[in-house]
């Protein structure tokens, strides 16, 4: 067992190196846009399937309430979180179209969408990644390596370079505090080690 947890170790730290080597500047670029985004009054929905539900929540709480500072809230929105919501576009339409429509309503030009799926091939998760940039939204995907269907629909799309799920998980984590230190670094002058 000892020898799975320091395997497990070196894939989740690999991972991340690999993914700092290459995709820096990709981070930068969302940490740009969001930056953009919240100095403008716009918003940002977040959202994703399962444990990247889990995610796009969490991201939004960080947003909304605080990461490690106290500041002014900034518009951040999971669309995982409404079930009655959730459950009637899925009875009356389709699973598949559970973030889209929540998109086409909330969603505005200017405003940015984070799709967040490990395979990068949610179907609901690129149809509210289609929706939003028809919206005139800049939109983010966080995948696995390759980016799947999401890779080729994305203005910035950051993959982790791995195939296996918990890796991936644990690395976006990473990314989204990463991201949310760097925007509050930005906005708000507060250097935060």
């Amino acid at each position: 067992m000892k020898e799975f947890i320091e395997h497990s170790l070196q894939l989740g730290i690999a991972a991340k190196k690999q993914f700092a080597v290459q995709s820096s500047d990709a981070l930068l670029a969302v940490v740009d846009l969001l930056v953009s985004n919240f100095s403008n009054g716009g918003k940002v929905l977040i959202f994703g399937n399962g444990g990247s539900a889990a995610d796009a929540q969490h991201l939004a709480a960080e947003f909304v309430n605080r990461f490690l500072i106290d500041r002014p809230p900034l518009a951040a929105l999971a669309l995982t979180t409404d079930s009655s919501v959730l459950t009637s576009i899925g009875n009356d339409f389709s699973f598949d179209d559970i973030f889209a429509k929540q998109v086409i309503a909330l969603g505005r030009e200017g405003d940015v969408a984070v799709g967040i799926s490990t395979s990068g091939n949610s179907t609901n998760v690129v149809l509210g990644i289609e929706a939003a940039g028809r919206q005139g939204m800049k939109t983010v995907a966080l995948t696995g390596e390759g980016g799947g269907r999401l890779a080729d629909m994305a203005d910035i799309v950051l993959a982790v370079p791995s195939r296996k799920t918990p890796v991936i998980q644990e690395v976006h984590l990473w990314i989204e505090h990463l991201i949310c230190q760097l925007v509050d670094e930005v906005l708000f002058g507060a250097r935060v080690s």
